[in-house]
């Protein structure tokens, strides 16, 4: 873990409320895994007083690149920071997701994001792309869930890492009509036994059922759990969640776990 002040390189707006930014940050990129986050300090006065958590999306050489959907006053603030501008940032937190070396990519691994649940997503993609062997026919299998088509998020950036990729929308505008997660079960009631291993990042309702999905078709899948976090490196406790082997810090032991791991309450 490192804390340093990091220099922007850009702060680019996607599209409407997304927005993709990268910092110089040659020892936060040298040791990142996927599914590991930054945590980032937005401004340098008591207005927001936390840091913001972003997972990270890429890695670039000595940079790395977050990917952030403006949703309060931390992000707002984030969209007005400018290139050359030096930011503090601590970094790379967290349990990443664990996947074979060399990856063989045979069966096939299924990725679910579900929103804004691409972001690891797609730098986990990178790494399986990259450690596939050469004599592989099976293609990482990626299923982007969102509440309507203007919301479907990295799409072509999946394309671009040679990965299949399936759409779901909950009002059928593109793809699956529904739940990603019911384009999941419909997935693998038919090559359930070609499926190796499931990463899933969203929304809790969403990996609740993925979790629910892969054990009955006892497929391993690994979650990466959205949750506010306050610290970001276990001192405050405030991202408590149920595991079979008792309470876990999200920042710390996650974000990401092992979808049989979490013990589900009724509201999640």
């Amino acid at each position: 873990m490192f804390q340093i002040k990091a220099k922007l390189l850009y702060n680019k707006r996607v599209r409407d409320k997304y927005l993709c930014c990268a910092f110089e940050a040659r020892e936060i990129a040298k040791r990142a895994c996927p599914g590991q986050f930054v945590n980032i300090r937005i401004i340098d006065n008591y207005a927001p007083l936390l840091r913001r958590p972003f997972s990270i999306h890429r890695i670039r050489g000595k940079n790395i690149e977050i990917f952030y959907e403006v949703v309060g006053q931390g992000t707002e603030i984030l969209t007005q920071k400018k290139a050359g501008e030096y930011i503090d940032i601590i970094g790379p937190l967290g349990n990443g997701f664990d996947y074979p070396t060399p990856y063989t990519l045979r069966p096939t691994p299924i990725l679910i994001a579900g929103g804004m649940g691409v972001a690891p997503l797609i730098f986990l993609a990178e790494k399986l792309t990259e450690r596939k062997t050469q004599n592989s026919k099976h293609k990482t299998l990626v299923l982007i869930g969102a509440k309507t088509k203007k919301q479907i998020l990295c799409e072509e950036e999946f394309k671009k890492l040679g990965c299949a990729v399936k759409i779901a929308t909950d009002d059928g505008s593109r793809g699956f009509k529904g739940y990603v997660s019911e384009l999941l079960k419909k997935i693998v009631s038919s090559i359930k036994h070609q499926a190796s291993s499931i990463y899933a990042c969203g929304p809790k309702p969403m990996l609740k059922e993925v979790s629910r999905i892969s054990g009955k078709f006892k497929i391993s899948a690994q979650i990466s759990l959205e949750e506010h976090l306050a610290c970001g490196i276990g001192a405050c406790l405030g991202c408590m969640i149920n595991t079979k082997d008792g309470y876990k810090r999200v920042c710390k032991e996650g974000p990401v776990f092992a979808a049989d791991e979490i013990i589900w309450s009724k509201e999640d």
